[in-house]
């Protein structure tokens, strides 16, 4: 019976520490080749920008009691634009993984991001219908917002362990077909 410190007899060999990579070599090819990682690569830090404005703007009104128009607008924008990359982000996971969302390697950030997609649409739904007041609303955003910065940090922490594993094993900066 083998344990974490017995080699297999077969399979590949990786350095010490390296789990199995995010992406097939299959995958790696699809996910460089796609004009979605791309998009995704634009819309992120975009979306992170606005979420800070949007921040800004709803911790001035609550803090003030001023500028409740120009957060609440902005609280809609940086909803519309995280539908953008939910959108474009499940066309992606369905052109690189084959299905559109919770594919294996995202599971949990794809988990969360659903909370998070609940979270602003409850702010908009509260809005639209009147429900609560306006610093109730905002501080459904506010955790709309918490919950945006945790699941960023997800999908930064994968990337960068995707890049590590990919470095570990000789992969970064070789075209996919090379590591196939």
């Amino acid at each position: 019976m083998a344990n974490a410190r017995t080699p297999q007899a077969s399979g590949p060999t990786r350095p010490e520490g390296v789990t199995t990579p995010l992406y097939t070599p299959e995958q790696r090819r699809r996910r460089d080749s796609t004009r979605w990682t791309l998009v995704q690569g634009l819309l992120a830090p975009f979306q992170f920008l606005v979420f800070l404005v949007s921040l800004a703007l709803v911790i001035r009104y609550l803090a003030t009691g001023e500028g409740l128009l120009l957060a609440t607008w902005s609280i809609v924008f940086k909803t519309l634009v995280l539908y953008a990359i939910m959108i474009t982000g499940a066309i992606w996971e369905k052109v690189v993984f084959g299905r559109y969302l919770f594919a294996r390697a995202f599971f949990w950030e794809d988990v969360f991001s659903s909370v998070v997609c609940a979270l602003h649409t409850l702010y908009v739904v509260m809005l639209v219908i009147g429900w609560g007041d306006a610093d109730a609303q905002m501080l459904v955003a506010l955790a709309a917002y918490a919950s945006y910065a945790v699941n960023a940090v997800q999908f930064l922490l994968k990337l960068r362990a995707a890049r590590k594993q990919e470095e570990a094993l000789g992969l970064r900066g070789q075209p996919a077909e090379a590591s196939a």
